[in-house]
């Protein structure tokens, strides 16, 4: 042996006496090959992990770091012309669930985990676990919680689901406490509107409702969630909606595993609250007109189903009141009308959720007559001599059969006595109805040619008839402003001498809403300017700054002189004074009014079988007036549907509506 064989000889005996060693203890070995054995296992789940299943992994802890979130602003408010607010915004609870959130039953090998989160949150919130059948012929099933997260898109699996919406604060402090046993569940503050005022002010003021299905992606493009977003559908809510809303914030937020926010990362835009509206109402006046209207409306010689009063400044053309009956509380669209309420107010055929100061298109009746008076005396079928006799009947004759007395038509005077000779000024103060059946279509007999169908329409459009008068309120109509052209297109006849003579005393086909009518009357008060009606006085930031400021609006200047506007103004204080409106009289305040009885039969007289054959037909009451005379301040209508006469049940309303707000202001100018 060599030198250099020996110590290989010694090494290679000295393993064979290890492995010797090894063989002879069976632990060592088992003990080596479980080693080996966790090490593999180790090695699987590490490539499993970081190659196969890497991306997934590094995407879902991405977003439980960090997630882009939406922060709500607070809608403006509304107030009256004091500044009282109209309109609070209170807090409302909405449970959600992040679905990613939810406890992964496959990945975290904790089978039945989302389950147990999603039967304990159905039993806090007291709705189905499981979407639960049809309870009965037309009852729709209740969807269950878990079809409700089972149902949200992969793509949407962490963004909030609305699971129950306007819940309770207790139940919202229950759920919140529970936030360990609840992961992926969260309570999310929201403001909803609440109306103090509820149905007094609910026609101006409107209500907000979800976006329509079919409309998410257009509302989508002008930064709205259609999942949880309310708009304005009604009043002003509708109306100035854009201004209203305010502008949303954007917020990056760190979260933990369970969804809870550790801190802010980045404020990309920061939230901008609605701007405030502030109303031309006098809430204080709303109150008085509406308790003497539903007053009126309820006397046992009236009984009135369907009213509406309003009051304005004729010289801006501001709305101080404005009161249509009957009505609606908006609370109850605030937390999501039930089906109970919602058929309830569609079944009423009075039609609460309209406002019929905007939306009824009706008769005038003689309120309609300035409108005759002022074309007649501008065209020179008028002058401040004029006189026509009215003795209480006449008759047109048949034009296709002019010798035949048995086709010709009789009209009346609602004073069948007749009034004798009158002037325009009388004309007016008496109403008289065969002296506006002259002025407007003539009378043959005496050769007196009157100012024609043509011409009558040009006027009454002139006043505002025939197109909405442009308020801020949606919904509103134009009325229906007839001529010969639309009669032969729309009812298949030729005009005649007699739908003129209707036209005339505000009958027939013509149809007004009240805003129109005060509107027109407005112009008489303040000599010939047509104002826009205004509801809004002005528009304020959060900071308070004015960033929408009140001017009168002026639609035009009507082409008639002063000395005729003087005449029908004169005509309208006579109606007070010995006319048709004494029990409008208040001692020391000059008023100046016209009073309406309008003959109809609509659907609903048709279904209680109240419309009568010829002249005995069913009434609205109407009266409008303006005081002081000599400087108007304030103009008043009021309307009372199947009413009866103008004069003995609206004019009572109109009295007690001016002397309350006369009188309310003297005692403001007295007090200290």
């Amino acid at each position: 042996m060599t030198m250099q064989e020996a110590p290989q000889q010694a090494a290679q005996s000295r393993w064979q006496a290890r492995w010797a060693a090894i063989k002879g203890a069976p632990r060592v070995v088992t003990l080596g090959l479980l080693i080996l054995g966790i090490f593999g296992i180790f090695g699987l789940r590490l490539w499993n992990l970081q190659f196969v299943r890497g991306e997934h992994y590094r995407e879902r802890a991405s977003r439980q770091s960090t997630r882009l979130i939406t922060i709500l602003t607070a809608r403006g408010i509304i107030y009256d012309c004091d500044g009282t607010p109209l309109v609070r915004n209170v807090p409302s609870f909405d449970v959600t669930i992040v679905p990613a959130y939810l406890p992964d039953d496959e990945d975290e090998g904790g089978e039945g985990e989302m389950e147990d989160v999603l039967v304990r949150l159905a039993m806090l919130l007291d709705i189905p676990y499981a979407t639960a059948g049809a309870q009965g012929d037309g009852d729709e099933p209740q969807l269950g919680l878990r079809d409700m997260v089972e149902a949200v898109p992969y793509s949407a699996r962490y963004r909030p689901l609305v699971v129950k919406g306007g819940v309770d604060r207790d139940t919202a402090l229950l759920v919140a406490q529970q936030a360990l046993l609840l992961p992926g569940v969260s309570i999310r503050v929201e403001s909803a509107r609440d109306y103090p005022y509820g149905p007094l002010v609910s026609q101006l003021l409107g209500y907000l409702l979800p976006i329509p299905e079919g409309s998410e992606e257009e509302y989508a493009t002008q930064g709205y969630d259609a999942a949880t977003d309310r708009i304005g559908v009604a009043g002003v809510e509708a109306t100035y909606e854009d201004v209203l809303r305010g502008q949303k914030g954007r917020q990056i937020i760190e979260e933990d595993v369970l969804g809870r926010v550790i801190r802010v990362v980045e404020e990309q835009v920061a939230p901008v609250p609605g701007d405030n509206v502030y109303l031309t109402l006098d809430l204080d006046l709303q109150q008085f007109v509406e308790e003497t209207l539903r007053a009126g409306m309820a006397l046992p010689d009236v009984n009135s189903p369907r009213g509406v009063a309003i009051m304005m400044n004729p010289q801006t053309g501001e709305i101080l009141a404005l009161v249509s009956l009957p009505t609606y509380d908006n609370n109850l669209f605030s937390q999501g009308i039930s089906v109970h309420d919602w058929q309830r107010l569609g079944d009423d055929p009075h039609r609460p959720l309209l406002n019929h100061a905007i939306s009824d298109g009706l008769p005038p009746g003689s309120t309609f007559k300035i409108v005759v008076a002022a074309g007649a005396l501008q065209e020179g079928v008028l002058t401040p001599r004029t006189r026509l006799a009215c003795p209480g009947k006449v008759i047109v004759p048949n034009k296709y059969y002019p010798n035949d007395p048995g086709r010709a038509q009789p009209f009346y005077c609602w004073n069948r006595g007749g009034h004798g000779w009158l002037d325009v000024v009388g004309g007016i103060a008496h109403s008289c109805d065969i002296f506006f059946y002259k002025v407007g279509g003539g009378f043959e007999e005496t050769h007196f040619e009157g100012l024609g169908v043509d011409r009558i329409a040009r006027y009454a459009e002139l006043f505002g008839f025939g197109e909405p008068t442009g308020v801020e309120l949606p919904a509103e109509i134009g009325g229906l402003v007839p001529t010969s052209s639309w009669k032969r297109l729309t009812v298949g006849e030729s005009w005649s001498t007699g739908d003129t003579y209707n036209l005339s005393i505000g009958q027939g086909y013509l149809s007004v809403t009240p805003l129109q009518m005060l509107n027109a009357i407005n112009v008489v008060a303040n000599g010939g300017t047509l104002h826009r009606p205004r509801i809004v006085h002005h528009v304020t930031d959060a900071e308070g700054n004015v960033t929408l400021p009140f001017e009168p609006e002026i639609v035009r200047t009507l082409p008639i002189s002063v000395e005729h506007w003087s005449l029908i103004q004169q005509g309208m204080e006579g109606a007070v004074v010995y006319g048709t409106a004494p029990r409008a009289r208040i001692e020391g305040l000059r008023i100046a009014g016209k009073t309406g009885t309008a003959q109809y039969c609509d659907d609903i007289a048709l279904e209680i079988g109240i419309c009568g054959v010829g002249l005995e037909q069913p009434t609205h009451a109407w009266f409008a007036a303006f005081a002081p005379v000599e400087e108007p301040e304030v103009s008043v209508i009021v309307f009372l549907y199947n009413g009866g006469e103008g004069s003995t049940v609206a004019v009572p309303v109109a009295h007690d509506i001016l002397e309350y707000y006369f009188n309310r202001h003297e005692g403001d100018e007295a007090a200290p």
